[in-house]
């Protein structure tokens, strides 16, 4: 989203997106209704106050920038710096002590490799497709921070 709340990515490179697809999304409704599924509207940390030990919890929170200029993390009105950072590490810690199952995506910044230091970080390269600057565009390395419980 961008700063407004409105949504701010583009779909993609078709001629003629197909933007509602009825039969799909009725399977979708379909399966969700007979599923133990729950989609929600909330902050993280509300969205796993009740998880379990062996849930499994992916997080894939707006990216730590990897430079000043590359500080896109407006994802909410709010924004997503630091500060927001330290509490989805405090939470991903309290969900590990819990025996959930925890798995988390970032920026490889020395930030997020700080404040993960007491977790297993593997190094992966990903594709990078969104950037307003084309040589911002590519592979680059993202981490995945793994928990106790993973596996």
């Amino acid at each position: 989203m961008n700063s407004k709340g409105n949504f701010n990515v583009p779909f993609g490179r078709y001629k003629k997106p197909e933007i509602v697809n009825k039969e799909a999304l009725t399977e979708a409704h379909a399966y969700l209704r007979q599923s133990n599924i729950r989609l929600l509207n909330n902050s993280f940390e509300k969205a796993v106050a009740d998880a379990k030990p062996g849930d499994f919890i992916y997080f894939d929170p707006p990216y730590d920038p990897l430079n000043k200029t590359s500080s896109f993390t407006s994802y909410a009105p709010a924004g997503f710096g630091e500060k927001e950072q330290v509490l989805l590490r405090d939470v991903y810690q309290e969900l590990n002590a819990r025996g959930c199952k925890v798995l988390l995506s970032n920026s490889d910044t020395p930030l997020i490799r700080d404040l993960y230091q007491e977790f297993k970080i593997v190094t992966v390269r990903a594709s990078r497709w969104i950037n307003a600057k084309a040589e911002g565009r590519g592979k680059l390395n993202e981490v995945l921070v793994v928990g106790d419980y993973y596996g």
